[in-house]
């Protein structure tokens, strides 16, 4: 084979250590942004919190947009372009000269275009809601000065609190209390009983037996007589530690399964024939009552049709997960990264000052750097320091970039979904991740890392920026309609629909199809499930 000598010409994109920064930035949730922040604290000296809130925090209060303050030129995927300003080394008026280089140690990445995702039209999504559970009051008006995102609700006491309170009013033995405490280790956090009594007992024995070791001179036979009459012993304890634990508040606690669980609750009930029949159904025939067989409900209580109805009617109120209202509230508030607010006839979207870190560059230490420089060159110490003062930099100017980037993605939404802010979901409009790239110059990858795990706060509650964003529908008159405006019209019918003659997802393309939506009965049936919607046979009334 003869040596051959060809030419290729080729593209490939280098991301330099503050694009990449910039990027990885842009993708991080509210959580995610200020670990990355403590850790910069941490590790970088020449940045510090600025507690007057002249820096990052509060630029705007000040009267200027980030935008403003760190006057970045062009978005994520330009960052690598941008020019960097000249001045002093305070936040917003120095960055970083391209003509000082690359900080020392830090090589740009050779990187041959593949960080496109795939999620390209945000058209197929899991969760067809995004919306947030925030409970509390989510509704309050954004520019209350007393409002505090971080702050929603109260600490309430957890399941186990609740119990081990009720427990100390209770005279039982240490032994039963250590026993009663041991179960309610055992509850999740539905108020459930995790673990079987045998392996409770189980466990019990073994810390007993390794507590107290037995006699290498004793009989192998007794010895194994002992250990099983001390775990049916500690099992008979545990069953009726686990009925004083059944007794507590709230009703249907220490419950194995559901059955159980609605069994303690009608126990608590009125003597009635309803509640007998109820707790006949609750025994192994709530298959049944989901069917809404009510022959069969009839024939196993030998009930009448009204018994059996109030029957139903007493099961439905029941908690089936009495840990419900236990659970820590904190673990579903979302605080939203930006506000719309009403302006004039429009909409406006305002950045949420309690998620902007509050950062600026420590102007001591960088006045004493510059002075170490002009007096020394070519000390390896000082370079690595003016590399992590170029950090500091880029660090400030990229959390800017972020949340301006996140405020111009948000508006242009907006812009796109003003009906939304007016009559809510069912004034939806088709949306794909493209419009807003191509209206702001951006690429597509940019606007779905900017519109994940990114949530706004609008009259109608806080959704995360990827809710807007939804496939189109035909329409007989030739246009389009947004599949989240269907979701919402199938939502209304449902909920307007006659309980003893729910409408089949037949019926409901039917109907959407006379509003002029065009929708298959298997696309009907896909977002009824995908708003936890029952099908007919199910919501039928009994």
């Amino acid at each position: 084979m003869k040596p051959s000598l060809q030419v290729r010409l080729s593209q490939h994109l280098a991301l330099t250590p503050q694009l990449q920064q910039s990027i990885r930035l842009l993708q991080l949730s509210t959580l995610e942004l200020h670990q990355e922040v403590e850790q910069m604290l941490e590790q970088n000296p020449f940045l510090e919190v600025d507690d007057d809130g002249s820096a990052t925090g509060d630029s705007s209060a000040a009267g200027a947009t980030p935008a403003e303050v760190a006057a970045p030129s062009a978005p994520a995927e330009g960052a690598a372009d941008t020019p960097w300003d000249g001045g002093s080394d305070t936040l917003g008026s120095e960055a970083a000269s391209p003509a000082d280089g690359d900080a020392p140690g830090m090589e740009p990445l050779d990187f041959n275009g593949g960080d496109r995702e795939d999620w390209e039209n945000g058209t197929e999504r899991e969760d067809f809601d995004g919306r947030a559970e925030a409970p509390a009051s989510r509704n309050a008006a954004p520019d209350d000065e007393d409002s505090d995102w971080t702050e929603r609700n109260t600490v309430a006491p957890s399941l186990p609190d609740h119990l081990r309170e009720q427990l100390l009013g209770m005279r039982l033995a240490p032994e039963d209390m250590l026993l009663v405490e041991t179960l309610i280790d055992s509850l999740n956090e539905d108020g459930y009983l995790a673990d079987a009594l045998e392996e409770v007992a189980e466990r019990l024995a073994l810390i007993l037996e390794l507590g107290n070791p037995a006699d290498p001179a004793a009989d192998p036979q007794a010895a194994a007589e002992a250990a099983l009459t001390l775990r049916e012993d500690l099992l008979d304890r545990l069953r009726c530690a686990l009925g004083w634990l059944q007794n507590l508040e709230p009703a249907g606690v220490g419950a194995r399964d559901l059955c159980e669980c609605l069994q303690l609750q009608l126990r608590d009930l009125p003597d009635s024939e309803a509640r007998d029949a109820a707790l006949a159904i609750c025994r192994g025939q709530l298959e049944a009552l989901a069917k809404r067989d009510l022959k069969r409900l009839m024939a196993i209580t030998g009930a009448s049709e009204d018994t059996v109805r109030e029957a139903q009617a007493l099961i439905v109120a029941l908690e089936p997960k009495p840990g419900r209202r236990f659970t820590r509230a904190e673990a579903n508030i979302v605080v939203p990264d930006v506000i719309v607010q009403k302006s004039g006839r429009g909409w406006k979207v305002v950045l949420n000052p309690d998620v902007m870190p509050k950062l600026r560059i420590n102007d001591l230490y960088a006045q004493v750097l510059r002075q170490h420089r002009s007096q020394r060159t070519g000390d390896e110490g000082g370079a690595n320091l003016s590399a992590r003062l170029q950090e500091a930099r880029w660090f400030v100017k990229n959390i800017l970039q972020r949340f301006d980037t996140i405020q111009r993605v948000s508006q242009a939404i907006v812009e796109r979904q003003k009906g939304f802010f007016t009559h809510g979901e069912i004034a939806m409009k088709p949306l794909v991740l493209r419009e807003i790239a191509d209206e702001l110059g951006l690429h597509e990858s940019t606007i779905s890392r900017v519109t994940t795990a990114k949530y706004m706060n609008t009259p109608f509650g806080t959704f995360e920026l990827k809710y807007f964003f939804g496939s189109s529908l035909n329409t007989e008159a030739g246009g389009n309609a947004s599949s989240t405006a269907v979701r919402a019209l199938i939502k209304q019918f449902v909920s307007a629909e006659d309980a003893k003659k729910p409408l089949s997802d037949s019926q409901l393309s039917q109907m959407l199809e006379e509003q002029g939506i065009q929708v298959a009965r298997r696309t009907v049936a896909k977002y009824r499930e995908a708003l936890k919607i029952a099908p007919a046979n199910l919501r039928k009334a009994i």
